[in-house]
């Protein structure tokens, strides 16, 4: 009898969702994402991609901003408020348009990141794998080695809780995305010291990616509106005026 081991995690049983009406690139997209050994469907409109996500709870999705009748920030909108786990599935939204704007406005509506086209498909190999990597969904099938669980840190009534990715204020769940939970997460494991935007951006999401500097800012003020209970006068989550950000070690 051979000695058992944990089954070993296969992107293929991860499935990517694409909603996106342009055939060509999609087909594209597929093909090389089935490649790197992910599974994809692919909706031609944001109805059918609603749809398909709540037949398929896939783990990431593809999503195009300039969409006909329902535009992507609406998908984006109506993914977030579906009930768990549906409205925490990692979001990468693909925008024609050159206007950081439209990537600001798709970031505050709940995306887990941005890719403009035209794009390298092995920057959109990597942007999949680094929202897989936050997420960390476990595949269908497969299982892991237990590992030492990650003890809760309790900044007053403020708890991040790394083992269940959630965060509490006061006893009620906070709603963040995977993204802006590690960014929190990060800097509070760093607490009372000052972080500038490409030092938050390296440890959130690595190197090797392209860096959207105000992406940083749009996140910071999703959590503050999360965890603050003034977002003009923030005490836990501080601005250092030509520097970065800094998560305060004294809280209430």
């Amino acid at each position: 009898m051979g000695t058992h081991t944990a089954q070993t995690i296969h992107p293929m049983t991860h499935c990517v969702l694409i909603i996106d009406d342009d055939l060509r690139l999609a087909e594209m997209v597929q093909q090389y994402l089935e490649r790197s050994g992910y599974s994809c469907e692919h909706a031609t409109t944001g109805e059918q991609g609603l749809l398909r996500l709540q037949q398929l709870a896939p783990d990431a999705v593809l999503l195009d901003l300039m969409l006909p009748n329902m535009d992507g920030l609406e998908v984006c909108r109506h993914i977030r408020s579906m009930p768990e786990p549906l409205h925490q599935t990692p979001v990468l939204m693909l925008t024609a348009k050159g206007d950081s704007m439209d990537r600001i406005i798709g970031l505050e509506m709940g995306a887990d990141d941005y890719l403009p086209k035209p794009f390298e498909p092995r920057e959109l190999l990597a942007r999949v794998k680094a929202v897989l990597r936050r997420q960390r969904h476990l595949p269908h099938g497969a299982t892991l080695e237990a590992e030492p669980a990650e003890p809760p840190l309790i900044f007053g009534s403020l708890v991040i809780d790394p083992a269940s990715r959630q965060v509490k204020l006061s006893g009620q769940v906070v709603d963040l995305t995977s993204y802006q939970f590690d960014l929190l997460l990060a800097m509070a494991k760093r607490a009372g010291r000052v972080l500038s935007r490409d030092q938050i951006m390296e440890l959130v999401r690595g190197k090797g990616l392209e860096a959207f500097d105000r992406s940083i800012d749009v996140h910071i003020g999703r959590i503050r509106q999360a965890i603050e209970a003034d977002t003009k006068a923030p005490r836990r989550l501080l601005t250092v005026r030509g520097v970065g950000y800094v998560f305060a070690k004294q809280q209430d």
